[in-house]
């Protein structure tokens, strides 16, 4: 299901009719699976993909222009980019969260109890990670460097915000709400800068109970979500309050797992099984 004509947005921005695929990089066969891209800039993208220590950095010709092994010889279990250009990437075997700078890896923050998943970068320059523990719990905290400054884990009723088990991903949208994927709850959970509950996205109104698997998820400028739906083969974009504006179901993706947009709103997509980033316009 695709919206048909351009479809405004509040801030002026219209979608095009159908979003298109502008580019495909085709990345390192290495990666047998491929999970994540992050942007670090309009022409160039971090990947990782799965029983990999690398993280490669391509740009839209495909080209490898630097390569990366995690310090321990490790999976990275999700990338992201700070405002500054360095590479951030988590740990879940040694529990660590690490930042590259040029080529120098540095542990910034190390757990004991509790094992990293998602991370990304803040637009004021902190760290969110989401973290699940030994026994049973998942939560978000909100770094500053190496300083713990928020955790994010139950409402305002005392129940626990998110699913335990999987990995999940997250982001922060421009009114610096909190979103997390989660893959096991099949939801995405939304939460404000304080971390009170905004909402709980399981799919559209005609989405079959259980059918929704979030992946996947990223901003944009207009503070839209956009989350991968792997096994539909399509990307949901949400506004910022939750609803649900339209598919993006044409572009011939598949697996689509790993998200992030550039500075001008281009999508790019990893595809988990083609070992293939994509480039989408979906804007005017």
């Amino acid at each position: 299901m695709s919206t048909n004509g351009a479809v405004s947005s509040p801030s002026g921005r219209s979608f095009i009719d159908e979003p298109r695929a502008i580019t495909a990089i085709e990345t390192d066969m290495e990666y047998t699976i491929l999970y994540g891209v992050a942007c670090l800039s309009d022409t160039e993208v971090w990947t990782r993909g799965g029983n990999n220590m690398k993280m490669n950095l391509y740009n839209l010709r495909g080209e490898l222009v630097k390569s990366i092994r995690t310090k321990s010889g490790n999976e990275p279990r999700d990338i992201t980019v700070t405002k500054s250009g360095d590479l951030v990437y988590t740990d879940r075997d040694d529990r660590t969260v690490n930042i590259v700078k040029n080529t120098q890896i540095q542990t910034v923050i190390r757990l004991e109890e509790w094992v990293p998943r998602g991370v990304c970068s803040t637009s004021s320059g902190d760290l969110l990670v989401v973290m699940d523990s030994d026994d049973k719990q998942t939560k978000v905290v909100c770094y500053s460097g190496s300083t713990e400054k928020q955790n994010i884990q139950f409402d305002d009723k005392g129940q626990p915000l998110y699913s335990i088990g999987m990995d999940k991903y997250i982001s922060e949208n421009r009114n610096l709400d909190i979103c997390v994927s989660d893959r096991d709850a099949r939801a995405v959970v939304v939460v404000n800068q304080a971390g009170k509950l905004q909402f709980t996205y399981t799919g559209p109104p005609s989405t079959t109970k259980g059918s929704f698997d979030p992946c996947g998820i990223t901003t944009d400028s207009q503070g839209r979500i956009l989350i991968s739906d792997k096994m539909k083969y399509r990307i949901h974009i949400l506004d910022q309050d939750g609803q649900f504006l339209r598919y993006i179901d044409k572009c011939g993706l598949d697996h689509p797992w790993g998200l992030c947009v550039d500075t001008r709103d281009n999508l790019f997509v990893a595809e988990r099984y083609e070992g293939r980033v994509k480039k989408i316009q979906y804007y005017m």
